[in-house]
Order: structure tokens, then C-alpha cells, then sequence
């Protein structure tokens, strides 16, 4: 006897109403992104941001965090001199997101843009502006949860704007190699690697979804999470810290920067956070000098609570492009049974 099977909705109608504002929306994003490279270089070598000091101001050592460890590194350098480091390096982990590892960017875009199918995988960039808009959305729900039950998410205090920037653009860098490489990464080398020359081990940490035979995903999202729960206390008790709303906004960053770093490799996760960081700050900080307006003043300034909206909305529809996907397979799968 013959059974006819239900037909399978197609969902690229679905997909296809959310391709024009979606990708409009990822496309602001990225060029937002591009611009912040020069809004940055503004603020550190051509703004009163330091007031008495600038971008000529020696460094005696660096204070960084590494898996929730604090370390000061001896060094003798101007800040200057590591930031133009520092922002060399964002430039060229911004281009090689640009054209991999598959598809380049403005290719996958168009396939989002024509036919509503999401490919993240084939661009790193495209996760990355997917992955930070998410980020974004979740945290403003957290927060708006929080504040509803009287929890604060207070920041500590800032002795100097110029050195908090440069810290700030310092740390996606040590904190994804430290929590991330080093507390997720080592771990699932050790469980699924089953090769042991030099190379495999670099490109195991560099993606570990691509490069390690993981049939099954449970341990590593289980470990993504017990990392983040200690990604998210350090932020309220170590170095200079936050109050204990943070707590919960940094563990559910933790959690996206974690499956970045796992699904789509090293490079999305450092761009995420460095959007986060450097990316928003530089807008920050630029509006504060060109306005001579507080910091806390520039984060309530319209072109920010602009680009908040188009984090939001763009965050918004990511989740439900991610959901409609999942759904989707998931019952395809299930038919083909």
C-alpha cells in the first residue's frame, strides 16, 4: 500500500520576506563596521580623548585577563604604537573574514538578498554581523528583564577614556584566545583530535567545528556553557568590575562567542567581540569629542540609539531566520525517516 507523504512546505517564501530587510540590515551593519576603522584611528590619534594625556603616553606594562586570569606583561611602548598594532591586525582578520572561507561576503549576500537562503557558513563576515546582532538583542532583553525586577548592570569605573579604549579594542583578543582557544578549544582537541602533527592542532583551535571528527555536538555545547558561566563571573569579580547585573549578560555573550568560536572558528568570535567593543566605542567616543558631550551623555546621543534600533531589528530577524532553518531540516529529516 502506498502513502502519500504530506508535501513539504517550502520554506524559501518564508525566507525570502525576511532576505530584503535582513541583508539591507547586515549590509548597514557592515559598513558601519568599515567606517568605525577611521572614527577609531580619529579618536586615538587626533581627539582630546585623554585630556592630559594621548596617543604618546608610555606603557609600562600591559594589565590583560587570559582565561580569567589577570596578567601584567612587562613592556616598554606608547599606546599609540599597540593600538596601530592592534587595529592592523582587526583590518586583516576583517578582510580575511571578508572573502572566506567559502563564498566572499557581497556573494553570499546576494544569495540571501535573491533566493532567502542563509548561508553563514560560507562567510565568515556574514556570521560575524549575524552573531553580533544577536549578541546585541539578547543582551538588551536581559537587561530590560533585569531592570524590571530593580537589577542594575552598572560599569566600573573609568580613570581615563583614551586608555579605556585602548583596553577595550585589546581585550576580543585575549579574552577569545584565553576563554575561548584555551578553555573550549584545548579541551575538545583533546576529546576528538585523532592526529598529533602541528598542523591539525593550529587548525583544530583555528575551527574546531571543520577540523575535529565531532559526530555529536552535547559535550562541546555543555563545555560552551560551563565556560560561559565563568566568562560571565569574571566580569563581576576580577580586575575592575562590573555590578552583578553584568553576570547575566556576559554568561549569555559567553554562550554566543562560544558557538562562533566552535561552529564558524577563532576569527568570527574575535570580530564579534571586537564589534562589541572596538566597533561600538569608537562611535562612542567620537560622537563625545566632536559634541564635547560625556561619554554617558554620547551612549544616549540619537545616532546611537539609531544604530541600537538597527542591532535590534537586525538581531530580531536572525534569530527567526535561524529558527525557521533549524524547524525546517528538522522536519525534513523526520519525513525522510
Amino acid at each position: 500500500m502506498n502513502f502519500i507523504r504530506p508535501k513539504l512546505q517550502n520554506p524559501n517564501k518564508i525566507l525570502q520576506s525576511f532576505g530584503i530587510p535582513h541583508s539591507a540590515l547586515l549590509s548597514v551593519i557592515f559598513g558601519m563596521m568599515v567606517l568605525s576603522f577611521p572614527i577609531g584611528a580619529y579618536v586615538m590619534y587626533h581627539s582630546e580623548l585623554g585630556d592630559d594625556i594621548n596617543f604618546e603616553y608610555p606603557l609600562n606594562q600591559f594589565e590583560i585577563s587570559v582565561a580569567g586570569t589577570e596578567f601584567s606583561i612587562p613592556i616598554d611602548i606608547e599606546i599609540g604604537d599597540a593600538f596601530i598594532v592592534l587595529w592592523s591586525m582587526y583590518i586583516i582578520f576583517f578582510a580575511v573574514a571578508m572573502v572566506g572561507p567559502k563564498d566572499g561576503f557581497f556573494k553570499t549576500m546576494s544569495s540571501l538578498l535573491s533566493k532567502g537562503k542563509l548561508k553563514a557558513k560560507s562567510n565568515y563576515m556574514v556570521a560575524v554581523t549575524m552573531g553580533f546582532s544577536i549578541l546585541i538583542f539578547v543582551s538588551a532583553i536581559i537587561n530590560f528583564i533585569q531592570e524590571g525586577f530593580g537589577i542594575s548592570t552598572i560599569p566600573p569605573v573609568v580613570e581615563n577614556d583614551l586608555i579605556q579604549f585602548f583596553y577595550v579594542s585589546l581585550a576580543p583578543i585575549t579574552e577569545e584566545i584565553g576563554f575561548r582557544v584555551i578553555l573550549i578549544g584545548l579541551p575538545l582537541v583533546a576529546l576528538y583530535s585523532h592526529r598529533t602533527s602541528i598542523k591539525s592542532f593550529f587548525k583544530s583551535l583555528w575551527s574546531p567545528s571543520d577540523n575535529l571528527h565531532i559526530y555529536e555536538s552535547r559535550r562541546a555545547i555543555i563545555l560552551i556553557v560551563v565556560v560561559a558561566i565563568f566568562f560571565g563571573i569574571s566580569h563581576i569579580i576580577s580586575g575592575e568590575p562590573w555590578s552583578e547585573g553584568k553576570f547575566a549578560q556576559a554568561t549569555a555573550s559567553g554562550i554566543i562567542l562560544g558557538w562562533l568560536y566552535f561552529r564558524y572558528g577563532l576569527i568570527s568570535a574575535i570580530l564579534v567581540h571586537w564589534a562589541t567593543n572596538y566597533f561600538i566605542f569608537s562611535y562612542v567616543n567620537f560622537i563625545s569629542q566632536i559634541n564635547l558631550i560625556s561619554m554617558e551623555d554620547a551612549f544616549s546621543h540619537p545616532l546611537v540609539s539609531t544604530m541600537e534600533i538597527i542591532f535590534l531589528i537586525s538581531g530580531a530577524l536572525s534569530i527567526s531566520l535561524l529558527l525557521v532553518n533549524f524547524f525546517y531540516s528538522k522536519r525534513e529529516s523526520k519525513l525522510k525517516v
